[in-house]
């Protein structure tokens, strides 16, 4: 009976807004899945509400459970998703070239994306131990290294995108906790001198992407296709846009991936200039919001959990309506809420879980004491 009230005394403190705002993104996206199958719920609208049904309860479960939970098994928990990136690599399911999931029949499940989950509860742990104090050079050894194995291993799939998310997710983190400026500095520049060699190392299609992003001209039926695309159907959107189920990029199928990397380009061609305007306004809401549960946490692991969740869904927006712009190469990052994907879905419902309970317990002390298996 106590544990009853317990856990209802917790759903009381969900904070409405930010469940509001995810529900409308989210409602935002399955109107558009709807649009991209040409003004049918299938293949991918149906599916995507579904995922969101399923997840959603997720979220909440996510939001009550103690956090000092989260904090015991942190390490736990990255070491399983990592073996699950190695079971890719020996009993992946592959697609358009890429190995990246494992199939569990109903769902196609990708770690690397719960990877980005990971990262954020071993790192916040690691950091919350040393208690922001002196970090020194040394400190960094045991980071970098959780940081860059799976980064690899995400590269090696192929999937560039998302490992240049978890690392940058890793270097945002390392800003919070107050690593010197000149780590960065340097480590800038040990990374401008490896690039030619790092070139030798993509593949042709990666190698294409850049080129094309220098030049979309120079393969406009090839490698610049997308990117062309892209930018005729943002522009053609205008200011209010040709109407829902209108564009004809993406309804006479000019458009390729409409319905996951080029979501927000169908959306302004469809809802012009105002649409993006108002699906950017809903992103900073919940950014904000995100931001402020961790400045009102009080222990160091809650902080840098809500803030390595802030910043993963930020670095996913801008990356990805950056690419579909042309301000950066095509590097095939999904829109949080928006682009069609299984496992893209509960990542974020996930992150914003541990959001929410950051938010409910951000009163709760987190001591060392309170040993893993690591």
């Amino acid at each position: 009976m106590i544990q009853i009230k317990t856990i209802a005394n917790k759903l009381i403190k969900v904070p409405i807004s930010v469940v509001a705002l995810i529900a409308l993104v989210s409602s935002l996206g399955f109107l558009m899945l709807y649009s991209a199958a040409q003004g049918s719920l299938f293949p991918w609208a149906a599916k995507q509400m579904l995922y969101f049904a399923v997840f959603m309860p997720v979220m909440l479960i996510v939001s009550i459970v103690d956090i000092r939970i989260f904090y015991k098994y942190a390490y736990l928990f990255y070491c399983l998703v990592l073996l699950l990136l190695l079971a890719v690599h020996m009993l992946g399911y592959t697609a358009m070239g890429a190995t990246r999931w494992i199939n569990l029949g109903f769902i196609k499940l990708q770690p690397s994306e719960l990877m980005k989950i990971a990262i954020i509860f071993a790192l916040a742990r690691y950091f919350h131990d040393l208690s922001f104090k002196n970090i020194r050079l040394s400190h960094l050894i045991k980071p970098v290294i959780m940081l860059l194995i799976p980064a690899l291993l995400i590269a090696k799939q192929p999937d560039l995108g998302t490992a240049i998310i978890l690392v940058m997710l890793g270097g945002f983190m390392f800003f919070i906790v107050g690593v010197n400026k000149w780590v960065f500095i340097i480590s800038l520049g040990l990374i401008s001198i490896a690039l030619p060699f790092a070139w030798t190392l993509l593949h042709s299609y990666q190698q294409n992407r850049i080129l094309t992003f220098l030049n979309p001209e120079r393969d406009p039926y090839g490698a610049g296709y997308n990117i062309i695309q892209s930018k005729i159907a943002i522009g053609s959107g205008g200011f209010f846009g040709k109407g829902f189920i209108q564009g004809s990029q993406s309804q006479l199928q000019f458009l390729p991936e409409h319905q996951t990397d080029f979501i927000f380009t169908m959306l302004s061609e469809e809802w012009g200039f105002l649409g993006g305007l108002l699906l950017l306004f809903l992103y900073s809401l919940l950014v904000f919001y995100c931001y402020i549960i961790a400045l009102n946490a009080r222990s160091i692991f809650a902080k840098l959990m809500a803030l390595g969740v802030c910043s993963m869904f930020f670095l996913h927006i801008f990356i990805n309506i950056a690419m579909v712009m042309g301000i950066i190469p095509v590097v095939g990052v999904p829109l949080p809420l928006m682009s069609y994907g299984g496992t893209m879905m509960a990542t974020m419902l996930i992150g914003f879980g541990l959001v929410i309970n950051v938010h409910i317990h951000s009163k709760v002390n987190i001591h060392r004491a309170l040993k893993s298996f690591f």
